[in-house]
């Protein structure tokens, strides 16, 4: 039986992925809701999780899912991956280990994600793009072909990456951005085209 870790809105939606695709869920681990229930199941804290054990994160920020996985690993949890039966999944297209994908999403040929990458409801992404460990891509979003999204990199909703850019390590694109060039890491980046999101001033 799988466990999720995170209850809160995408492991909610991850176990909406498990039980459409037939997949059992013991609970969910968080810490903030331990001893509690989430939609009628159990909440344990990650570091009670069994060898052996499988899990999944369902936790949106790439910073916290590096930490958890580092945690479920060393206590020899499974990572496993879920993919939601009305996701399209094409030819030589390869996912690693506690990668989820949702309904509507379209993942086209011979791409490539690595471990606890996250392609939400109804976003696509394009022929021969290689996204890193923990990339998210959001809800509506469409990352086109040759596209090589670097680990920790989030996409947002409805946003576009352009054929053959490249978006850094822990950058995020704002949603409804078009990126028409590469994106340095950790960097911000909003509107169409994208630009780097100005510095906030400081409080006087």
């Amino acid at each position: 039986m799988l466990w999720i870790a995170g209850a809160g809105g995408v492991g909610r939606e991850a176990l909406d992925v498990a039980l459409a695709a037939g997949v059992g869920v013991a609970g969910f681990l968080d810490d903030r809701l331990a001893g509690g229930e989430v939609r009628g199941l159990p909440v344990a804290r990650p570091a009670a999780l069994a060898p052996g054990t499988p899990y999944l994160i369902g936790i949106a920020d790439p910073a916290v899912r590096a930490r958890l996985a580092a945690l479920l690993d060393a206590a020899g949890g499974v990572a496993t991956t879920l993919v939601h039966p009305r996701a399209i999944v094409a030819p030589e297209t390869e996912l690693a280990p506690g990668c989820l994908v949702m309904g509507g999403a379209h993942l086209s040929s011979s791409v490539r994600i690595g471990p606890h990458g996250q392609v939400h409801y109804n976003a696509t992404v394009g022929h021969d793009s290689r996204l890193d460990a923990r990339v998210s891509v959001y809800p509506g979003a469409n990352v086109s072909g040759s596209v090589h999204l670097a680990e920790d990199a989030t996409v947002g909703s409805g946003a576009v990456v352009l054929q053959g850019r490249t978006v850094g390590r822990a950058a995020f694109v704002g949603a409804g951005a078009v990126v028409t060039r590469d994106v340095p890491p950790a960097t911000t980046v909003v509107g169409a085209p994208a630009r780097p999101l100005p510095p906030t001033p400081p409080t006087p």
